[in-house]
């Protein structure tokens, strides 16, 4: 895994499936894409990093980063498809881009050995909002 990361929120989405029908609705085989305007500073650091979604104030999934494009004034950061869940942590919703150190991250949840892989994302959620997780 890379060293840098950063983190977003998904605009609109209430929770983590509503983001991953929104960017399998993009998808093109194994890869989709998110638009913006100003490419990340360190775009190069974050190419094998992940995208970091935030959704109500908490981080619930991330998205692998393929590579950055330029089209018609606008940047395409492409993204691997596949939507991993994340133990759920609070992060306050930002504009722009936060970079996460991979000493920072939160665990992934596809694999895990205990019993919180198998809770539906919104209980997970609802759980850490309450300190519960």
């Amino acid at each position: 895994m890379a060293d840098l990361h950063i983190t977003k929120v998904a605009v609109g989405c209430t929770d983590a499936d509503v983001l991953r029908a929104r960017l399998l609705s993009r998808a093109d085989g194994n890869e989709t894409f998110i638009t913006t305007r100003y490419r990340p500073t360190r775009h190069a650091e974050l190419i094998g990093g992940s995208l970091y979604w935030i959704i109500k104030h908490q981080l619930v999934a991330r998205s692998r980063i393929l590579g950055f494009e330029e089209q018609e004034g606008r940047w395409l950061i492409r993204l691997a498809a596949d939507l991993v869940p994340v133990r759920v942590r609070p992060k306050r919703a930002h504009q722009g881009w936060r970079y996460l150190k991979a000493a920072d991250v939160p665990v992934d949840l596809d694999g895990a050995a205990d019993d919180v892989a198998v809770l539906p994302p919104r209980l997970m959620g609802e759980l850490a909002a309450l300190g519960l997780l």
